[in-house]
């Protein structure tokens, strides 16, 4: 596999992952009575704040009026929150495909490495911006959910490179 087709077989892998650990989510947040259709939920339909906004809306409103040195308005709260999460997935599934493309036979199982490593990443460098407590500070309950969401993004993203790799 060339470096450029693990790259782009890694971008695609990384999206299959997002969807899967999105489908965990959603699936989860219409049993705890969410009434969202899966599309507007996804792409976070009635986001109008920053207040409101979850961590990648946040990282990418930092990130934007730093390198714009302007405000970034509420109304782009939203659609950042969808690039930023997006973006992140897939970059996470290009790091990989990069790693798996250089192994003779990616292995779908190694996203059980994948996932968890993702969801820890997440839980040491989000909580010196703030965004993030620390994480002993959450609840086991809560780290479960977040690393078994992680864990299926993990599986998705692996099994989508293994099938797309062609070995």
């Amino acid at each position: 596999m060339t470096p450029l087709g693990a790259v782009i077989r890694g971008a695609i892998a990384g999206a299959v992952g997002i969807a899967a650990m999105d489908l965990v989510w959603y699936r989860r947040y219409r049993k705890g009575g969410g009434e969202h259709r899966l599309l507007d939920w996804e792409f976070s339909a009635g986001m109008d704040s920053w207040e409101k906004a979850p961590a990648p809306a946040q990282v990418g409103k930092r990130v934007a009026e730093g390198y714009l040195q302007t405000e970034l308005p509420p109304m782009y709260a939203r659609l950042t929150n969808n690039v930023v999460h997006w973006a992140y997935g897939i970059g996470w599934g290009v790091a990989f495909g990069i790693l798996a493309g250089s192994a003779r036979a990616p292995r779908a199982r190694w996203g059980l490495l994948l996932g968890p490593f993702v969801w820890a990443f997440g839980y040491v460098a989000l909580p010196p911006a703030k965004l993030y407590k620390p994480m002993w500070e959450y609840d086991r309950d809560t780290l479960a959910k977040d690393l078994s969401a992680h864990v299926a993004y993990g599986i998705g993203t692996a099994a989508a490179f293994k099938v797309l790799s062609g070995r």
